[in-house]
């Protein structure tokens, strides 16, 4: 027989010293290989001072083990190291449990972020009639306290959704925007809508808001774009059908009413969305032993800049969605239901726009696709609304339109963005860090763009956001840098 063909034969022709020798070295080595892939995965640095095993009890000493059970025993790790798959190493990427959890997300933004970005309805309702006798800049206080508790408290909700998971955070949020929207149909005074649409929607919705796109970064990495516009794609159509029926049901049935109904609209969407969510990546013990907020993340300049980038956004943003209704009845002679078609109009164009820039930027990065979506809507609040939004009513109903669009994809691809300067297993925290910063815009940004309306009119208000966006996209450049390594390479994928 010949003795290349078969190994046995080769093993024949060995001495046994020789053999015993090569046969320990390679039980010694094998082991040594899947005794440090383990401790290094589970993280037992005690073990790998002491230089031992994992378990002692389960592995016998070296010189107590024979060839063949040395070998089981050194396979018998290799297969247990080899089953231990660092999460962050492999995303589903889609199939039916992570699309079932991108709808759990869709359903819990829809009466959460849908509110927030449609609260210029109910803040002009509530100029006209309940608080008639505060200015538009006083009213203006109350959804920006309610957007600021709703993003800045992400700074708590995202370490604790690291923790310990969406399960109870989504339940207690669920249930205290639900009590929250049905005393809302009670309130009367200034300091009624303060406390329950202020602080109970704002604390309540940061739980929801954040659960639910942090949520979803277990899911998916290569095509995180997409799966964060399809869910983000939920509070557009929040904002588009919220004031429509709030439009429908206000003359019918009247202000308490109308709020009662979209309270069992939001029932139905809080129980789809509960029942359906679901994280991916257990806790782990060294994110346990983090504090709750860690400061020391915005010493990263890339995630310093964007930081920055994402205040000036939710000042145009936000100060745009606050204030158009009120821009539209105080500095025109507009119909008195411009305010509603304009921001159900933007809404509803927003939904394209998480979900076609979302795509485009899995195949050609997700900075590059943010970039040039802030341009695209600059260039508009340039050309269509600082001219024209005063003077023409189709001027304004475009440029709703593609600011909607514009905008829409600032928030899907925001958390995208996120998600590409830290692991899945800490977006909550780094989420709800950018969020806390950029939370202080909206604080101030209503109450500003009210009084600016009144004061020296729209077409300073305009002026105003473009300078900010400019600013912005400035900050956004630079970050963009930053992810480049300190580089300016134009055609790189980021």
């Amino acid at each position: 027989m010949d003795a290349m063909a078969n190994p046995v034969v080769q093993l024949q022709d060995i001495s046994p010293s020789s053999r015993a020798i090569e046969g320990s070295d390679e039980m010694h080595g094998g082991l040594t290989r899947t005794l440090s892939m383990l401790t290094t995965r589970l993280k037992t640095t005690n073990d790998k001072r002491a230089g031992s095993a994992p378990n002692e009890r389960d592995i016998p000493p070296r010189e107590q083990l024979g060839n063949g059970s040395a070998r089981q025993d050194g396979a018998h790790l290799d297969e247990e190291a080899a089953a231990y798959i660092d999460p962050e190493d492999s995303f589903p990427e889609g199939g039916l449990r992570a699309w079932l959890v991108v709808t759990s997300a869709f359903f819990v933004l829809y009466p959460s972020f849908g509110l927030m970005v449609s609260i210029g309805t109910l803040q002009d309702f509530w100029h006209q009639h309940q608080l008639a006798e505060y200015t538009a800049r006083d009213v203006g206080w109350i959804p920006s306290v309610f957007v600021y508790l709703s993003l800045g408290l992400g700074i708590w909700v995202g370490p604790l959704f690291d923790r310990y998971g969406p399960r109870w955070i989504a339940l207690l949020g669920s249930i205290g925007y639900l009590i929250m929207t049905f005393l809302l149909a009670e309130c009367k005074d200034f300091w009624q809508f303060m406390l329950c649409c202020g602080v109970l929607g704002g604390v309540t919705g940061a739980m929801l808001t954040t659960t639910s796109l942090a949520v979803v970064a277990h899911w998916f990495k290569v095509r995180r774009g997409l799966a964060q516009g399809i869910a983000m794609a939920g509070s557009s159509c929040g904002g588009l059908t919220i004031p429509l029926i709030l439009r429908s049901t206000l003359p019918k049935y009247g202000y308490a009413w109308s709020i009662r109904i979209l309270g069992f609209i939001f029932l139905g969407c809080f129980t789809v969305g509960n029942v359906l969510m679901k994280a991916r990546i257990p806790p782990t013990a060294e994110i346990k032993k983090k504090a709750i907020i860690s400061l020391s993340i915005f010493g990263d300049l890339r995630f310093g800049l964007f930081t920055t980038s994402v205040f000036g956004f939710e000042v145009v943003l936000f100060g745009t969605l606050g204030i158009l209704p009120t821009y539209a009845t105080l500095s025109t002679n507009f119909p008195p239901n411009t305010g509603f078609y304009l921001i159900a109009i933007l809404n509803g164009v927003s939904c394209l726009g998480r979900i076609i820039p979302g795509y485009v930027a899995d195949k050609i990065g997700r900075f590059n696709s943010l970039l040039i979506m802030i341009v695209f809507t600059l260039l508009w609040m340039l050309v269509l609304w600082l001219p024209l939004g005063h003077t023409s009513l189709s001027a304004l109903y475009c440029f709703a339109a593609l600011f909607g669009f514009g905008t829409g994809s600032w928030m899907a691809l925001t958390p995208a963005c996120i998600g590409q300067l830290c692991r899945a297993e800490e977006f909550g925290r780094y989420y709800g860090s950018v969020y806390f910063i950029a939370s202080l815009a909206t604080l101030v940004c209503i109450p500003i763009s009210g009084e600016l309306v009144e004061v020296v009119g729209p077409q300073p208000l305009v002026a105003f956001f473009c300078v900010v966006l400019g600013l912005s996209l400035t900050s956004f450049v630079f970050s963009r840098w930053a992810c480049l390594g300190r580089r300016w390479v134009v055609k790189a994928k980021v």
